[in-house]
């Protein structure tokens, strides 16, 4: 297969897929739906556990979102974005502590403007220097700026409080209409009445001409620069924006955890809003949505389920880079397309074939796994568990005999199936690629 016919089998592809997605995501019924959804949901998961880890889960779809304006839109690879959202976020924690104090008058429910407002001057701040350069180098330095703050946020302990960080009362100020936000319930509607706000302006944002342009500047620089646009300016704007949204995630994190210490600035809070974005794909606007409520299952509800979460979650990213560098939306977006082409029976057997016998390997990895972590974590892990239905013992030759096994047939079967499904996609992509030529002729 040449690259002439790879072209042409994805051009085929965007063609059938693009018209329906973008009516869908620009549709109000599609915003409709969220509002109605969010509204809906404590009443579906009442636990005060599920209203926190939904509010988590809104956060980091701001966050996400808000790093997808830089990556997905302008082309601009950060490795420092922690710092907007996590300096929005100490100047919100401290203007709440004014707010109970009396010495500051502001509605607690306008606090993540606070936040959104400071992050945005810092964005000034770092952006007028970062984004004269672009690619790789901007890359190093959003780097460079983020090691910067996180050394400054240990050394200056009297604004930042150090390891220890900064605490408040979220319970400030005078209530409005009887509303605390001391029961999680008003803290998450909050969450995700700012939540939908910001959904909604940062998808606005993308059918504005500065959206446009920015997707010229990262497709393009030189040509958008000739034809009389400055990509440097552009990316500075996109940045600010995007540094404003993240500061308004910043104070939604002080109302949820109502502490704020130096690691809200520093590269591993950067690098989980790399990965939601890189997970739920950042070639699309929802994407980095269904990313972040990935991250979010895999951080908090995983971790509740084993100790060895992170790994899960880093083989995960390893592996949906190198054979869906779309992302999650961009594999639903191609499955979508190939159905709407009419060649979705072609790929179904065979797609279901992968998916079951993927299954089968994840168990197989899963006991290899978690009988390491016990071996290797005798003090934390235990010993003994049970995989659907299936006993395991690190200390037994046989569970380990029995993991090994599984997943040698797991790999085996799942190595026939993808090579099967394969052949039927690419076969799926020649039709759709011949029949779009054939249109074009006729």
């Amino acid at each position: 297969m040449n690259a002439a016919s790879v072209s042409t089998k994805g051009a085929a592809l965007q063609h059938a897929g693009a018209p329906r997605r973008r009516l869908d995501t620009s549709s109000p019924l599609v915003w409709l739906v969220i509002a109605v959804l969010f509204l809906a949901l404590p009443y579906i998961f009442t636990k005060a556990s599920s209203l926190s880890l939904m509010a988590q889960m809104g956060v980091m779809i701001v966050l996400a979102l808000s790093y997808n304006m830089l990556l997905g839109q302008t082309g601009m690879l950060s490795f420092g974005h922690a710092v907007y959202s996590g300096l929005g976020a100490y100047f919100a924690i401290h203007a709440l502590n004014r707010i109970g104090e009396g010495t500051l008058l502001f509605p607690v429910t306008l606090l993540p403007l606070i936040g959104g407002v400071f992050g945005a001057l810092f964005g000034i701040l770092f952006g007028w220097v970062s984004t004269k350069r672009s690619g790789v180098t901007f890359a190093m330095i959003s780097l460079g700026i983020g090691e910067l703050v996180h050394t400054v946020a240990m050394m200056f302990t009297g604004f930042f409080g150090g390891e220890g960080g900064i605490f408040t009362d979220r319970v400030a100020g005078e209530p409005l209409f009887g509303i605390t936000y001391g029961p999680a319930i008003q803290v998450y509607y909050l969450v995700a009445a700012w939540t939908f706000i910001a959904m909604l302006a940062m998808f606005a944002l993308t059918r504005t001409p500065l959206g446009r342009i920015a997707n010229a500047v990262r497709d393009n620089p030189e040509r958008a620069e000739f034809v009389g646009y400055n990509p440097q300016r552009v990316r500075f704007l996109m940045l600010t924006l995007s540094a404003f949204f993240a500061g308004v995630a910043g104070a939604l994190m002080v109302m949820i955890f109502e502490i704020v210490n130096a690691e809200n600035v520093g590269a591993i809070r950067s690098g989980s809003m790399l990965l939601a974005t890189f997970i739920g794909g950042a070639g699309f606007f929802f994407g980095p949505v269904v990313g972040a409520l990935l991250f979010v299952f895999f951080s908090i509800a995983l971790a509740e389920l084993t100790y060895a979460w992170q790994l899960y979650l880093g083989v995960f990213f390893v592996l949906l880079v190198m054979f869906a560098p779309g992302g999650l939306a961009g594999i639903g977006a191609g499955l979508l397309a190939v159905r709407r082409a009419g060649q979705a029976r072609l790929v179904a057997a065979p797609l279901l074939a992968v998916l079951a016998t993927g299954f089968i390997l994840l168990c197989g990895i899963v006991a290899l796994i978690e009988m390491t972590y016990a071996v290797s974590w005798s003090q934390v892990a235990s010993a003994q568990f049970s995989l659907l239905g299936v006993p395991f013992d690190a200390r037994s030759g046989g569970s380990w005999a029995l993991g090994m096994a599984w997943t040698l047939v797991g790999a085996a079967l799942f190595t026939y199936a993808w090579r099967g499904f394969r052949r039927r996609w690419d076969l799926a992509l020649a039709r759709i690629a011949e029949a779009v030529q054939a249109g074009g002729g006729a």
